[in-house]
C-alpha cells in the first residue's frame, strides 16, 4: 500500500478531541510535519498546554486511526508538542500612568492648541507631563512651545539602548517630528515611513516617569491612528470640535473610530473649541460666529462628557506664534485651560475606576473573521 500525507490526514479526521468532540484536524492540532519513510509514519500533535489531560489518549487514538485506515504493517509515531504562549508585549512606556490622545475629525478646529495648553495646564497643576506631536505631516508643537531651534540629544541607557532626550518647556517634555526635519520642508513620507518614525519617537523617547502622556493626533482617521492604538494602550481620547455642523460631522466619525469594536478606546469627553468670539477688551461679550453649542449638543446626544467650551480670543493665536502657550500665562484664557485640565483628570480617574487597564489594540489580518 502506498502511503501519502493526504491519506494520513483523512485518517486523523476520525480522531475526536474529548474536550469538545471536534476532530483534531479541524482543531488545527496536527502539525505540518507529517513524514513518511516506507511503512513508517511520524507526525506531531499540538496541544494548548502541557497540563492537557487528554494529550496521551489522543496521541494513542491517532496512532490507532492511522493503522486502521492504512495497513497493519504501518508503524506510526505520534509526538506530543505544545503551543508556545505568545510573548508578552513589552510596554514601551512603563513609567507612564495615563496616555491621553487629543483628536479631531478634521483640521482647523484648534486641536493642537488644545493639546498643547492642556499639557501646560496639567504641568501647572503639579503633574508630570509629556507631549508627543504625532501630527507627522503638520507638526506644530515646536512652534507653539518656542522650541523650533532646539537640537535633540541622545543618551545611552542602562540596557544598552540609545534614547532621545525630549525637549522641555513650561514643565512639559516634548517630542515632535518637527525637531528632526527642516521646518520649511514638506514631510514627503509614505505611510509606513511615517508610522516607523512615530514608533521611534514613542519607544526611543526618554520619557521617564509621567502622570500624563498627551498625544496630539493628526486630524481625521488614518493609519497613524492605527499605529498609535497598536503601539500604546491609550487610556482615553479627548475629541476636539468647533460648533459648526461640518466639524461635528467629522467629529462623529472620529468618535466612531475610537469606540468601534476593533479599536475600543474610551472617549473621555469632548472639547468645544472656538465656542464664541470674545474681544479681549470686552470679556463679557460673546459672538457665536461658528454657531451656538453644536459640540455641546453632540456630547449630550452621545452621552459623552463635555469637558470644556473654549472661547476664541486673539491672544491664543498670538501666544502660539510667540512660542508662549496661553495656559502658561495668568489670564482668563489660561483659567479656561486649567478648568479643562481639572475635567480631564476627573474623567481619567472615573475611567480608571470603572474600566480595566487599557492594552494596545491587536488588529486582525484582513479577511480574518474569527
Amino acid at each position: 500500500m502506498t502511503l501519502y500525507p493526504a491519506l494520513i490526514t483523512e485518517a486523523l479526521k476520525t480522531v475526536r478531541y474529548p474536550g469538545n468532540g471536534r476532530d483534531i484536524v479541524s482543531l488545527d492540532m496536527v502539525a505540518d510535519d507529517i513524514r513518511i519513510d516506507g511503512h513508517h509514519v511520524s507526525l506531531s500533535l499540538v496541544f494548548d498546554k502541557p497540563t492537557d489531560p487528554f494529550a496521551r489518549s489522543v496521541a494513542k487514538a491517532a496512532q490507532a486511526a492511522i493503522v486502521a485506515h492504512t495497513s497493519p504493517e504501518v508503524e506510526a509515531t505520534v509526538n506530543i508538542t505544545f503551543r508556545q504562549a505568545p510573548a508578552a508585549k513589552v510596554n514601551p512606556l512603563p513609567g507612564v500612568k495615563n496616555i491621553i490622545g487629543v483628536a479631531s475629525g478634521k483640521g482647523g478646529v484648534g486641536k493642537s492648541t488644545v493639546a498643547a495648553n492642556l499639557a501646560v495646564a496639567l504641568a501647572r497643576e503639579g503633574y508630570r507631563v509629556g507631549l508627543l506631536d504625532a501630527d507627522i505631516f503638520g507638526p506644530s508643537m515646536p512652534k507653539i512651545f518656542g522650541l523650533e531651534d532646539v537640537e535633540l540629544f541622545m543618551r545611552h541607557s542602562d540596557d544598552g539602548r540609545d534614547l532621545i532626550i525630549p525637549a522641555e518647556a513650561y514643565g512639559v517634555k516634548v517630542l515632535s517630528i518637527g525637531f528632526l526635519v527642516n521646518k520649511e520642508d514638506a514631510v514627503l513620507w509614505r505611510g509606513s515611513m511615517a508610522s516607523n518614525a512615530l514608533k521611534q519617537l514613542i519607544t526611543q523617547g526618554d520619557w521617564g516617569e509621567l502622570d500624563y502622556f498627551i498625544i496630539d493626533m493628526p486630524p481625521g482617521t488614518s493609519d497613524i491612528h492605527l499605529t498609535l492604538v497598536q503601539t500604546l494602550g491609550i487610556t482615553g481620547v479627548v475629541i476636539v470640535s468647533t460648533p459648526q455642523q461640518i466639524a461635528l460631522a467629522d467629529a462623529i466619525k472620529g468618535i466612531a473610530m475610537f469606540t468601534g469594536d476593533k479599536v475600543n478606546v474610551p472617549v473621555l469627553g469632548m472639547v468645544e473649541n472656538m465656542s464664541w468670539f470674545t474681544p479681549e477688551q470686552h470679556p463679557d461679550e460673546r459672538y457665536y460666529i461658528f454657531g451656538n453649542g453644536g459640540a455641546a449638543r453632540l456630547a449630550a446626544d452621545r452621552g459623552i462628557r463635555l469637558l470644556a467650551q473654549i472661547p476664541l480670543v486673539a491672544s491664543v493665536g498670538r501666544h502660539n506664534d510667540d512660542g508662549t502657550p496661553v495656559a502658561a500665562q495668568d489670564s482668563i484664557m489660561s483659567q479656561a485651560f486649567i478648568h479643562l485640565a481639572h475635567e480631564v483628570v476627573d474623567a481619567t480617574n472615573e475611567r480608571n475606576n470603572s474600566l480595566p487597564p487599557t492594552v494596545a489594540v491587536k488588529m486582525k489580518p484582513a479577511g480574518d473573521k474569527h
